[in-house]
């Protein structure tokens, strides 16, 4: 069900900033930079092997990012996993008792659908899954 890790999402203050930290990290520019309206963040997207490392930066004081800023400051946010077919993997996981969080099945960056399992259902750690729309490149 689950494909591979597509990326550590890192929430962050400034995305100009950390945008130019994580450049000088990876040795390369952020692959693709992108506002998701339905997610209230501005996003960066930096290649790391299979799997890539996401920027997120909140565009609204009162978006999920803002307040998980508030409250923890920046660093980890989630772990994301790809997967092939969400709305399968959503009730599989929900019989097996994981908590899915409001919105599943929404607008996610580069086109894909995302959904959200409670952190309670993971050891502490938000988990998002993601379907990638079939156009989408190998790498991404």
């Amino acid at each position: 069900m689950l494909e591979k890790i597509d990326h550590l999402g890192i929430a962050v203050k400034d995305l100009k900033a950390a945008i130019a930290r994580y450049a000088a990290l990876t040795g390369a520019p952020p692959q693709h930079v992108e506002e998701v309206p339905s997610q209230q963040v501005k996003v960066a997207m930096f290649q790391v092997g299979e799997s890539r490392v996401e920027l997120l930066a909140a565009t609204s004081p009162d978006s999920a990012i803002a307040r998980f800023l508030d409250k923890r400051g920046e660093g980890m946010h989630h772990v994301c996993f790809k997967v092939s077919n969400l709305a399968g993997a959503l009730a599989f996981l929900q019989q097996d008792g994981m908590e899915i969080l409001p919105g599943a099945g929404g607008a996610g960056a580069e086109g894909s659908r995302v959904a959200f399992l409670h952190p309670r259902s993971a050891a502490g750690v938000l988990i998002e899954l993601v379907e990638k729309p079939e156009n989408h490149g190998a790498l991404a």
